[in-house]
């Protein structure tokens, strides 16, 4: 369906929208900063230790942790294997999950495995592809991290296999599925902002952790880390931990700020909109502080250029990273539009609408005799212009999740499980993970070719 995002439209839904179909009767009656609670049902099904879906964890790193231990606050969920490259890594699984679950530094091994449902591939961005691939092809149902792929030429692939299994493929923006999302989607369809004319995003950082430089064990070695299975089809080095542990750094094995971060903003913001994505990137930047050895800025500025389609105007978009903020770091997410703006969360939305001024004020009036002012003003009056304040009320409002909310984590795998168990549709789909992912590395292609490049969102690929 064709959107109509102007004033008219928004109103007309105000008008005959029920409260529980749309969010136009709130924001018509809510005060300056006013704060909704925003609620969200689950199932609430008890499941026997027959019906848990059995989940395997491979990549026992950091996200993979956070993964499973988001995976786990699902009912009937139980992990049963993990597997990782270094052996510290299984030994922590098993301090975490017990020492019934089955580790191994072969993934293989796992897949081979009849009685795993699921597993969750939380790698490093170069083995997504191949991983994947192998998994589906193996029965299993798979959750696999953002981005989805290292190359965007990888993802048709990954579509194939997906369709060819008929299993469950969630990509893992682990926000997507939160109450912010859902909301701010609502809004954008109740034309609450209008129409999209920017998207300004940042995530600023200011510690070494921030920018990847992760703590590296004493006890890494030849002999603790299977380095030569880690580099895989990358370019063979001699044994570094710094690659292994700090993989984010090189772009052999990861995909830089874009991968790692600009592809949640795209999730969000195709989601919202319901975009398809991006026409156009340039991108500029550089590594300005975090001289350790790496290969990808620590500074990247993005600009995107998002064509007219259906569900939304022509706009662009603005993506920026700074790993080295003195600020002490932040981020935000804000859609601007022609009616208002909203800034959106996990957590929550905050909606803001403005008086538009169309009536020309002293600024401008000053350069014109006393009686000349008169007749312009005089002139816009007729007009009648300024009507908008007396029909939809301008200010603040902004829609939290309740003390109570388990998280846009949660949801995420609350969908990815409920899609395995009715066989149903995820969120995050290959097709839309190729989308956000292919979206986001054009700031790679861009920032090293030192020109423009042109993407085709419809078709996902590069022209």
């Amino acid at each position: 369906m064709k959107q109509d995002n102007s004033r008219r439209y928004f109103l007309k839904k105000a008008a005959i929208g029920s409260a529980a179909m749309t969010s136009a009767p709130f924001i018509l009656s809510a005060s300056k900063n006013e704060s909704i609670i925003m609620q969200r049902e689950y199932e609430t099904n008890v499941f026997s230790s027959n019906d848990h879906i059995n989940l395997a964890l491979i990549g026992t790193g950091i996200q993979g942790i956070f993964d499973t231990q988001a995976a786990l606050t699902v009912s009937g969920i139980q992990l049963v294997a993990a597997c990782d490259l270094y052996t510290g890594r299984l030994d922590r699984a098993k301090e975490l999950w017990g020492d019934a679950i089955y580790t191994t530094r072969d993934y293989r091994e796992i897949l081979n495995r009849k009685d795993i449902d699921a597993v969750i591939i939380a790698t490093p961005d170069h083995w997504h592809k191949k991983i994947v691939i192998d998994a589906l092809k193996a029965g299993k149902h798979v959750y696999c991290e953002k981005p989805m792929v290292q190359h965007w030429e990888d993802g048709q692939a990954i579509i194939s296999a997906q369709t060819a299994s008929g299993k469950i493929c969630q990509v893992g923006s682990q926000g997507m599925s939160s109450l912010g999302n859902d909301k701010a989607k609502q809004l954008y369809l109740d034309g609450a902002i209008g129409d999209i004319v920017m998207l300004d995003f940042y995530n600023d950082r200011y510690s070494a952790e921030g920018a990847w430089q992760y703590p590296i064990p004493p006890d890494a070695s030849k002999e603790t880390v299977d380095f030569d299975t880690f580099l895989g089809k990358a370019p063979k080095v001699p044994f570094e931990s710094e690659r292994f542990f700090r993989w984010r750094n090189y772009k052999d094995y990861g995909t830089g700020v874009a991968g790692d971060l600009f592809v949640h903003a795209f999730s969000t913001l195709n989601y919202v909109i319901d975009s398809h994505g991006p026409n156009r990137a340039m991108a500029t930047g550089g590594l300005r502080y975090w001289k350790d050895g790496r290969d990808v800025p620590d500074v990247s500025i993005t600009l995107y250029d998002y064509p007219k389609t259906e569900t939304h105007a022509a706009f662009n978009a603005a993506f920026r990273i700074n790993f080295i903020a003195g600020s002490g770091g932040g981020s935000g997410f804000k859609l601007v539009g022609t009616e208002g703006e909203m800034e959106i969360g996990q957590n929550s939305v905050c909606l803001t609408r403005s008086k538009l001024s169309l009536v020309p004020s002293g600024y401008s009036m000053i350069s014109f005799p006393e009686a000349m002012q008169e007749k312009i003003k005089d002139g816009y009056a007729q007009q009648n212009l300024e009507t908008r304040a007396s029909a939809l009320k301008t200010g603040t409002s902004k829609w939290e999740a309740p003390k109570d909310y388990k998280g846009g984590h949660h949801d995420h795998f609350y969908n990815f499980f409920k899609a395995i168990r009715e066989n149903g549709k995820v969120i995050q789909n290959p097709t839309f993970g190729l989308r956000a992912a292919g979206a986001a590395l054009l700031a790679n292609d861009s920032y090293y070719k030192k020109e423009p490049v042109n993407w085709d969102p419809t078709e996902m690929k590069m022209v």
